[in-house]
């Protein structure tokens, strides 16, 4: 029965890989957006430059976070499943 034990680490290793990976995936496009949309903000008003690097700042955090909850619940699966 050590094979069982193997293939449970196994499955436990891909589960955390995935989670983490497709938990990315989101706000990697979420990223790339807000910057090419704050890149053309940028372009039409550039006197407002500050206060929209500002927010996208504040956006990039928040979105960011959502891979950082992707990555804790891949742990949670790894260590506590």
């Amino acid at each position: 029965m050590a094979l069982e034990g193997n293939i449970v680490d196994a499955a436990k290793a891909i589960t955390l890989g995935l989670s983490t990976g497709l938990g990315a995936i989101g706000p990697g496009i979420g990223v790339g957006y807000l910057f090419g949309k704050t890149v053309e903000s940028v372009a039409r008003q550039p006197e407002l430059r500050g206060e929209l690097l500002g927010i996208t700042f504040l956006g990039l955090a928040l979105t960011e976070a959502i891979t950082f909850y992707a990555l804790l619940m891949g742990f949670v699966a790894f260590f506590l499943v």
